[in-house]
């Protein structure tokens, strides 16, 4: 059994929260700059190179490379040979505190949906736990702006529905979104599952590497299909038109009821930001 104090937790989660809204995922950039040399039309040409100027001030200036710094949500996979000394979610939400406080990221969060006073340091974040083997701790900090978490939907499809039905829900959520999500777009898309853990599928979808592929054939193919149809879209950077609407589609799949086909769409904009670390 590993001891890990709950400080540690604090510690890494406060670090990552300042770094992941300064530093895109260098994936991500490199899909960005890639994405530009393809584009064709002026307009969105421009654009790309705003957003390019735009991360490289950001590292320059070491200031968040967007205005929203989002709502924390926080990934931790926890081996079951640690023992944790302290409050686990006390622990991350002190980081959150910190991180967003002391490195003057906007504050965000507020702390009744109705009410909607702000808590004035960006908690509660939202906190996934998992237990697995070792006597390691992964913490994952991924920062979501709601200009685009807003565009997101949820279908109950029956196991009826052909791929071509799923393929259009998800192309009509990112038709429907049109500029709001500050395109061109990352896209999460969870399928399984039931109604709440197609959605979780669909957020951890995000947290993977743009240039990382679907381990299955199959949904490789799909992820591509998705992609080329909603870059056929037309609404392109900022939206204002374009060859590229969405840089990336990231499928996440899990098992589900014979009943069902949940499918969930968690929309990322194009500074979709995600990092990691072990203790």
């Amino acid at each position: 059994m590993r001891v890990v104090n709950a400080s540690e937790i604090t510690q890494i989660v406060s670090r990552l929260c300042v770094e992941t809204n300064k530093r895109l995922p260098q994936d991500l950039e490199t899909c960005i700059s890639c994405c530009a040399e393809k584009e064709t039309r002026p307009i969105a040409q421009g654009i790309f190179k705003n957003m390019l100027d735009n991360i490289d001030a950001a590292k320059e200036l070491d200031i968040p490379v967007c205005q929203d710094t989002g709502m924390a949500v926080v990934f931790a996979e926890i081996g079951q040979q640690v023992f944790i000394d302290g409050n686990f979610e006390d622990a991350v939400n002190e980081g959150v505190r910190r991180g967003y406080v002391d490195g003057l990221l906007r504050l965000s969060v507020v702390g009744d949906p109705i009410e909607r006073v702000n808590t004035n340091d960006n908690t509660p974040a939202i906190i996934y736990t998992r237990l697995v083997d070792g006597d390691k701790i992964k913490i994952t900090v991924a920062p979501k702006g709601f200009g685009s978490e807003n565009m997101s939907a949820i279908k109950m499809f029956t196991p009826s529905a052909k791929r071509e039905d799923i393929v259009a829900f998800v192309v009509d959520t990112v038709k429907k979104a049109g500029a709001n999500p500050c395109p061109p777009v990352v896209l999460g898309v969870g399928i399984g599952g039931d109604f709440e853990y197609c959605a979780y599928l669909a957020k951890k979808a995000l947290c993977r590497a743009v240039d990382k592929e679907n381990e299955s054939e199959f949904y490789r193919n799909l992820e591509k299909e998705m992609l080329d149809k909603i870059n056929e879209l037309d609404i392109g950077c900022q939206g204002f038109g374009g060859d590229i609407t969405a840089l990336k589609v990231n499928i996440e799949t899990y098992p589900t009821h014979i009943a069902g086909l949940p499918v969930a769409v968690n929309v990322g904009c194009h500074v979709t930001r995600h990092a990691s670390a072990e203790i």
